[in-house]
């Protein structure tokens, strides 16, 4: 592996010397990777976007993007990041495409460029035919897109985003995370997601960092954050009415499940099944997802039961 796009050693911010946001944050984040970084509100992901970002000086440790460490060289990582956090926020007197030619200009990019690379993104965002209107005319749903080709407009490797999609319809979320993950695929950006919104997470990061009250509880993939928080794959299986299945549990929804070991034990089952006379209609393997996972980690951290 190359050198890691982001990366933390011990990273910790404490404000008045008392409230602590972020304590001992260790991660790195690969070139290329969206990376996940989950948790609510307060729990030290816009402080960690801040430190990444060089707006914040950290109380011990240290981060770096792409090898720079933000404080000791500010202009090279605002170069080549691109944020979009709540506090950021644009000029509501001005049209969308001011507001890109303005911040493009900010970052150094040169007059020409600036509104060629200010047009390609407003199409992309499907903001070309309100180019023109200025910005406090914009849904939420809009003004969100724009804030997204803001962070574009430098044309960054570096991708730090605090909760892209708070506030946006479904079909809003769905076309910004589209948006991110065609980033990621097609432009190698590395994407660095903060959110509390974890259905979207699932859809398009490939890991996660769980964070609650400024200590990151888990780092890792679906499958490894999964296994160590101790799930396992069930097996789910549809019935006709009053058939039964020897250890398995009848759910709400009219599914028997029971956990497996391995997805191997699924074929074995359903012959067993056949073979007893059973009448399968409908079988899967079902997997935690990043929400069922998360709330257990948060769970053990709390010291709360779980089952």
């Amino acid at each position: 592996m190359g050198e890691p796009a982001i990366h933390a050693d011990r990273l910790s911010k404490t404000y008045n010397g008392t409230v602590t946001a972020l304590r001992g944050l260790s991660l790195d984040v690969a070139q290329g990777e969206v990376f996940g970084f989950l948790g609510p509100n307060g729990a030290g992901k816009t402080t960690t976007v801040k430190l990444l970002n060089g707006l914040l000086k950290p109380s011990s440790g240290s981060c770096s993007v792409m090898g720079l460490q933000p404080l000791i060289h500010s202009s090279e990582v605002h170069k080549m990041c691109g944020v979009m956090t709540e506090s950021a926020k644009m000029y509501g007197n001005m049209t969308g495409m001011e507001n890109l030619e303005f911040f493009a200009r900010m970052y150094g990019v040169e007059p020409g460029k600036a509104k060629a690379r200010a047009e390609s993104l407003l199409k992309c965002m499907d903001l070309w035919d309100v180019r023109g209107r200025e910005l406090h005319t914009y849904s939420t749903g809009m003004a969100q897109r724009l804030s997204l080709a803001r962070a574009l407009i430098n044309d960054p490797k570096v991708l730090l985003l605090d909760e892209p999609t708070n506030g946006l319809d479904p079909e809003s979320a769905n076309a910004v995370n589209s948006m991110i993950a065609s980033l990621a695929c097609k432009e190698g950006v590395t994407v660095f997601l903060c959110t509390h919104q974890l259905r979207y997470a699932q859809d398009i990061c490939r890991r996660y960092g769980i964070i609650e009250k400024g200590t990151l509880l888990a780092c890792g993939d679906l499958e490894t954050l999964a296994r160590n928080a101790q799930f396992c794959p069930k097996a789910a299986v549809r019935l006709p009415d009053g058939e039964q299945l020897e250890n398995f549990e009848r759910g709400n929804d009219g599914w028997w499940r029971a956990d497996i070991k391995e997805d191997d034990d699924m074929p074995r089952l359903l012959k067993k099944f056949v073979e007893e006379g059973h009448h399968v209609y409908e079988a899967r393997i079902v997997r935690p997802s990043i929400e069922d996972i998360y709330f257990r980690y948060v769970q053990i951290n709390r010291g709360e039961e779980w089952h």
